[in-house]
């Protein structure tokens, strides 16, 4: 069954039918937690922080992983990267509060973001992480006004925009001359920047970051960025005495959402990103700098799936079948935002030809809300379950209450057990914050 393999890397078929995950049938579980419901494989996500760490210290032995927070963090998963040995990259207070909670080692924080106020900076300030990555000028001047207040010497690195386009979404393209995140090297500002970091006071410049977007389903885009950035320290070097002790090309690897799509392995970001370094380094007589990398959606994507129930079907004889699930664009808002594209198993009829066309749409007040606009199904009947692989990343943390829907429970399996990590919002709690 060629849909399987999107599937969290435990997934089969028993002898019902039904899809299992972590050795736990999908009927059972939806009919113990209700949906719609967000399934987190503990499997994959172990073996996708062992997978990063193998095939990048294979090749550059001095390398640390750090997960991006921002595909989605909870004290759970913060718990397991704590495990595994992995950093964070946090990109706001709530996702510095989080890795706090579990005592997350700090050293291994880094706190990135275009416009981090002065108060997220105190929580990183009073927590001592271990990295703040600064975006721009503004951040410059107040994080060393902040570190001199404190009267402590705090350790940066400064993200550049290297002026590459990965050929990604419009909206997640993040390294082009014209965005709003980081020293574009074009114009002159990233050279001011390592001379005011070199000046200031109280701050520590130990390295350089870029990224470029997401998700980058290519790998000559990193080696591009790698060598603009590596030739930049050379001249910054000679100018200024900078010595690159830390430098991260960021993540935005891509993760295969649908049959036809075609993404590099893990391996082919490691040997692309690795041997551009490492030959640059012995062409240029650099030092070898501590190697960052960042995934998120890489780690999490294939290890989540969203449940869904099958309410109404309404067919438009020649023109569509519509097959409505009790979710939508409320807790996975990617096909509306990005145009993003989905496969869909009928989880407890995965032993049926799919031999229907369908489209799957949400409840909500949306023509847009669209989840999977051209889906081969099983036939399809009220009460059967819809399951979405490929949605760990960026579903959860993107989800609101339009119309005001409560947001889905999270549980995580393993062995056979499913354990609850995010209880599903009630109606109370929908109203919990309002004031009378």
């Amino acid at each position: 069954m060629p849909k399987l393999s999107l599937f969290p890397l435990t997934a089969k078929v028993n002898n019902q039918g039904h899809i299992c995950i972590g050795g736990c049938d999908i009927a059972d579980l939806t009919r113990e937690f209700g949906t719609p419901l967000y399934l987190f494989d503990e499997f994959t996500l172990r073996h996708k922080c062992h997978e990063f760490k193998a095939e990048f210290s294979k090749y550059y032995p001095d390398s640390l992983v750090i997960y991006a927070s921002k595909a989605f963090l909870n004290q759970a998963l913060a718990l397991i990267f704590k495990q595994e040995g992995l950093g964070l990259d946090v990109v706001s207070g709530g996702e510095l509060s989080i890795a706090h909670s579990v005592n997350f080692p700090p050293a291994k924080v880094y706190f990135h973001g275009n416009n981090k106020t002065p108060e997220e900076l105190m929580l990183a300030l009073n927590w001592n992480i271990g990295r703040v990555v600064v975006d721009n000028f503004y951040e410059l001047e107040l994080l060393n006004r902040l570190a001199k207040e404190r009267e402590v010497s705090l350790d940066i690195l400064l993200r550049l925009n290297p002026g590459v386009d990965p050929h990604t979404h419009e909206y997640t393209t993040t390294g082009i001359l014209d965005s709003k995140f980081g020293f574009p090297l074009a114009t002159g500002q990233a050279e001011e920047a390592v001379k005011q970091a070199m000046s200031a006071s109280n701050l520590n410049l130990l390295g350089l970051h870029f990224h470029l977007g997401s998700p980058i389903a290519e790998t000559k885009s990193y080696e591009v960025a790698t060598e603009l950035v590596l030739r930049f320290v050379l001249e910054t070097r000679d100018k200024f005495s900078f010595r690159l002790g830390e430098f991260s090309v960021g993540g935005g690897f891509a993760v295969q959402y649908t049959l036809d799509s075609k993404v590099p392995a893990v391996a082919d970001y490691a040997q692309a990103i690795t041997n551009k370094l490492n030959s640059l380094i012995s062409q240029t007589g650099l030092d070898s700098p501590h190697l960052i990398i960042e995934p998120g959606r890489a780690i999490v994507g294939q290890a989540g799936v969203a449940l869904y129930k099958v309410g109404a079907i309404k067919e438009i004889p020649g023109v569509r079948k519509y097959i409505c699930v009790d979710g939508g664009m409320s807790d996975n808002i990617r096909p509306a935002l990005y145009g993003a594209k989905y496969e869909a198993l009928v989880a407890n009829k995965a032993l049926e030809a799919e031999d229907e066309l369908v489209t799957i749409v949400g409840k909500l007040c949306e023509s847009g809300d669209i989840l999977v606009r051209e889906a081969n199904l099983a036939s399809v009947f009220p009460g059967d379950i819809l399951a979405i692989p490929v949605c760990g990343a960026y579903s959860i943390p993107m989800w609101s209450n339009y119309n005001a829907l409560p947001r889905p429970a999270i549980i995580m399996v393993n062995n056979g057990e499913a354990c609850l990590i995010r209880r599903r919002e009630s109606y109370p709690d929908l109203m919990s914050l309002d004031i009378g």
